[in-house]
């Protein structure tokens, strides 16, 4: 496994690391990223032979690790995948795709994916953790609305495609995002319904989330909702900026005069870029109990022992 240390300048803003200071980053091959990624949790490709539109693409996925905190970014995605956390005990039957923020340019595995499937796994909802495809990384090709968004929208539909394998409802699989992410998941709770061209058995599952969560996203435009827009649970940082600490409560309006169903939560002293870390604390350090709450109070909790 190659590997090349490098010096990276960091500093932490609103609980994420950006570039200001001095650090580490590690950059390993795909061998060292599988060697990585979670051993007993299986790494599922979303397109086995491929994804459509990464014809030639063969670079390796690299992943850099943050300093402090450790948290694993990984950067040149051209084979999207889920990476699954089931319960061990007590599982509800409920599931959601994860999708990671970092820009559309990386993914911050850790606090945006892996800890928050782990979180879930424990309180008997299935993780799906998604690497999709980067459309802002320097040289892509890919699109947000073309490709990011296939890739969650497969997601969905793999799951739906393996539920009875992994002990989940197909009727009760959700999407989660943070960040870009957010946006990825927004962005299926709002266009659905349409199978791809050239679709396999796969493709012709239905894509609609049961329900979404949006943490700290970026809000897509123009998103139209309804009555049957999938159930929503909304949550960021009052000291966010801007467009997501007062988008998030308008968004959150625009559903409730459309009719649509959503929770909002907007916490305290809070920025960016919370996620499931062992140093949150304060408010937003409650956020997956509430949202654990929500499911259960929407019915997608099977309770232990019900058929």
């Amino acid at each position: 496994m190659s590997r090349i240390l490098r010096e990276f300048p960091y500093s932490r803003s609103a609980g994420r690391p950006w570039p200001h200071g001095r650090g580490i980053i590690l950059w390993l091959s795909l061998i060292g990223i599988t060697a990585w990624t979670q051993e007993t949790r299986p790494v599922v490709p979303l397109w086995p032979n491929g994804a459509p539109g990464s014809e030639g693409k063969t670079a390796a996925e690299s992943v850099r690790i943050a300093a402090p905190g450790g948290d694993h970014i990984v950067s040149s995605v051209h084979n999207p995948s889920i990476t699954v956390y089931l319960p061990k005990t007590n599982a509800s039957g409920a599931a959601v795709v994860i999708a990671p923020g970092g820009g559309h340019s990386e993914l911050w595995m850790d606090h945006e994916g892996y800890n928050v499937a782990e979180w879930l796994s424990e309180h008997g909802v299935a993780g799906l953790v998604l690497k999709y495809r980067l459309a802002r990384e320097k040289g892509s090709t890919y699109t947000v609305e073309g490709d990011s968004l296939a890739d969650t929208q497969r997601a969905l539909r793999v799951a739906r495609s393996r539920a009875a394998e992994w002990g989940i409802d197909p009727e009760r699989i959700g999407v989660m995002g943070f960040s870009a992410g957010g946006e990825l998941a927004a962005l299926a709770g709002s266009r659905y319904g349409d199978a791809p061209p050239n679709s396999d058995d796969i493709g012709r599952l239905s894509d609609r989330p049961a329900f979404q969560a949006l943490i700290y996203p970026a809000i897509p435009r123009d998103m139209k909702f309804s009555k049957e827009s999938p159930q929503a649970f909304l949550a960021c940082g009052a000291d966010d900026r801007q467009n997501i600490s007062q988008g998030l409560p308008e968004l959150y309006l625009a559903m409730k005069r459309a009719g649509a169903s959503a929770e909002l939560h907007v916490y305290a002293r809070t920025g960016h870029g919370f996620g499931v870390r062992s140093t949150n604390h304060g408010p937003s350090a409650a956020w997956t109990t509430e949202f654990h709450a929500w499911l259960e109070a929407i019915g997608m909790l099977r309770k232990p022992g019900a058929q």
